[in-house]
């Protein structure tokens, strides 16, 4: 499915499953004419954002990969997707902060104008009635036109709120919503080991595009960021390809940049019921609107690459607690053998060692917690020792925080902390999906 400015689409059924391949087209809601504005003034805007995604962009991924490039994930449903959606290959997440002076209805009509466009660029289809060549000569085209010609390739886009949209840092209600800000959306404690960047952490407002070709995903928030023109601007943004977690048994585990296979014991999404219990926020946790919703925990991981190169398998193997080449815990057995943490070799000593990752990220020292995990691989070049800055996008999906809370603060004892630092902090409410013709965030506004 190819995108086209002038197609005339079918309403999708409501029935559809959330997070499987559309069957049908949808009919978005119309941008509206501040949104338009946005979109014709906000050139410079658009070219700050693609501009530093440029290296990312070759040729397309989805070609190459043997993955169905013409895969469609409908934008409407109960959940919102890209949450349980089968994890993509690419990734270009975005934090924006609300302008200041902007209204409640300013909002509301960026959220309304998001959900309109992300409905279209989901499916294939370019932003606005004359997308990218079919407006006057004498304007800005509605789409940027990068991706034109090139299919959905699987384009998930997922919106988030951060705690400052209901408080800002003085406490200033800005949009009349504090009374319905849930309970548990508070910036995240500092951990052990903490080294945060005030560029790549916080935000009033989150987008995640998810797509198996790299230049669909640089699109979708290349646009959202011409729409938020004058309402929202760009806060700090990260590129990310080969997924690090699987989130369906029809896929393989990733690896990381450690060279470790990464979400072996992920969250599923054929595991409804741990997925109720862990990942959907449930009537009766706390603020009704949230209902359906989920956190979204994000965590820009730095490795030492250079620290990391230098080491013996057999210590990297110690750390990790699974072997590195098929990916099997140290206390036997393959990679989806069930880690036996009371394992013991033949002096004693644990076959898992003590600061083991896999031991004090295990669900059995954290209470029976499991978290749904979307992370990325991501490299920014080098730093100014000529280091490569690298690592690992850490994106989780949790009923609560708390979940995620409790499993960082068992790992403040982590071998891996030697070769590892955390340099950006975010948590997101992940509102529900949107109707047919609705938009995201609705339920909070109702």
């Amino acid at each position: 499915m190819s995108r086209t400015a002038d197609e005339d689409p079918t309403p999708g059924a409501a029935s559809q499953t959330p997070g499987d391949p559309a069957t049908a087209d949808e009919t978005p809601r119309g941008i509206s004419r501040r949104g338009l504005l946005g979109l014709f003034g906000a050139g410079a805007a658009g070219v700050a954002v693609g501009g530093g995604a440029g290296a990312a962009i070759a040729s397309s991924a989805a070609a190459s990969s043997g993955v169905d490039s013409t895969r469609v994930y409908p934008f409407a449903g109960e959940h919102q997707a890209g949450i349980v959606t089968p994890a993509q290959d690419r990734l270009h997440f975005a934090a924006f902060d609300m302008a200041s002076g902007a209204t409640r209805d300013d909002l509301i009509s960026l959220l309304q104008d998001w959900s309109a466009a992300a409905a279209r660029m989901t499916r294939g289809a370019e932003i606005g009635d004359t997308g990218a060549v079919g407006g006057s000569e004498f304007a800005p085209p509605e789409d940027t036109g990068e991706a034109l010609d090139l299919p959905a390739a699987g384009l998930t886009i997922t919106i988030g709120f951060g705690p400052t949209l209901f408080t800002d840092a003085s406490g200033i209600d800005r949009f009349g919503i504090a009374s319905a800000k849930p309970a548990e959306l508070e910036p995240l404690p500092r951990f052990a080991g903490d080294a945060l960047e005030p560029g790549a952490t916080g935000g009033d407002l989150c987008i995640q595009a998810c797509a198996d070709d790299p230049q669909v995903a640089v699109h979708a928030v290349r646009n959202l960021s011409r729409i938020a023109f004058g309402r929202a601007s760009l806060r700090w943004s990260q590129l990310g390809f080969g997924r690090t977690s699987s989130t369906s048994t029809s896929q393989v585990t990733a690896r990381n940049l450690f060279g470790f296979k990464d979400g072996t014991a992920n969250l599923k999404a054929e595991e409804t019921q741990a997925i109720d219990d862990g990942v959907w926020v449930q009537a009766g946790d706390g603020s009704a609107w949230l209902t359906g919703g989920s956190y979204l925990v994000v965590r820009r991981v730095r490795m030492i690459i250079e620290t990391w190169d230098r080491s013996q398998l057999g210590e990297q193997e110690r750390v990790i607690g699974r072997s590195k080449g098929a990916g099997a815990p140290l206390s036997g057995g393959t990679e989806f053998t069930p880690i036996d943490l009371a394992a013991t070799g033949a002096a004693g000593q644990p076959l898992i060692d003590k600061g083991a990752h896999v031991r004090l990220a295990h669900p059995d020292v954290n209470g029976g917690i499991r978290l749904l995990r979307r992370g990325y691989n991501y490299v920014d070049g080098n730093d100014q020792l000529g280091r490569l800055n690298a690592g690992l996008f850490f994106m989780s999906y949790q009923r609560s925080p708390q979940q995620f809370i409790t499993v960082q603060k068992n790992l403040a004892r982590d071998n891996l902390n030697e070769y590892i630092k955390h340099v950006g902090s975010a948590l997101f409410a992940i509102p529900p999906g949107a109707s047919e013709g609705g938009w995201v965030g609705e339920t909070l506004f109702a």
